[in-house]
């Protein structure tokens, strides 16, 4: 059981998803926890880096550089949904939970699109938690995307 709840933890995503927008990138946040610490953070940086830079892409090479094979004891907290390229990274890597905030009705594939973290012709289902601190992830995608227009 979980000491600290899904909202304590996605605060610290929501942190790192201001950092985005701070940096003029899409705000979305992400960290990994393992027994009970955050074991790393990131957030999106596609436009300074000029690559697929999602949070949750970044935040999981963070912990496989440190030669730790599959992420079965980690939990991804992550502001928005996942996109199909992020979900496949978890899916590989065997991320054992997945918590998001906001659904991403456009490119969301973790329900919005589709589910592939759920399709059990993959070989890795993790368990998922959607809809926490949701109010305040779409926010600051609102408010990036509002800027922007």
């Amino acid at each position: 059981m979980q000491d600290q709840s899904d909202e304590y933890w996605m605060k610290f995503a929501l942190e790192e998803a201001q950092l985005a927008l701070a940096e003029n990138e899409v705000p979305i946040g992400a960290i990994l926890v393992k027994n009970d610490k955050i074991v790393a953070s990131a957030h999106n940086l596609t436009r300074k880096s000029n690559n697929l830079a999602h949070a949750e892409k970044i935040v999981i090479e963070k912990v496989l550089i440190k030669d730790e094979r599959y992420l079965y004891d980690y939990t991804l907290y992550v502001t928005v949904e996942p996109c199909l390229m992020c979900s496949g990274i978890i899916i590989w890597s065997r991320v054992g939970r997945v918590v998001f905030g906001t659904y991403d009705p456009k490119a969301g594939a973790v329900g919005s699109v589709y589910n592939a973290l759920l399709d059990k012709n993959f070989n890795h289902n993790p368990k998922i938690c959607a809809g926490i601190l949701a109010d305040e992830a779409a926010d600051l995608m609102k408010e990036f995307f509002r800027e922007k227009r």
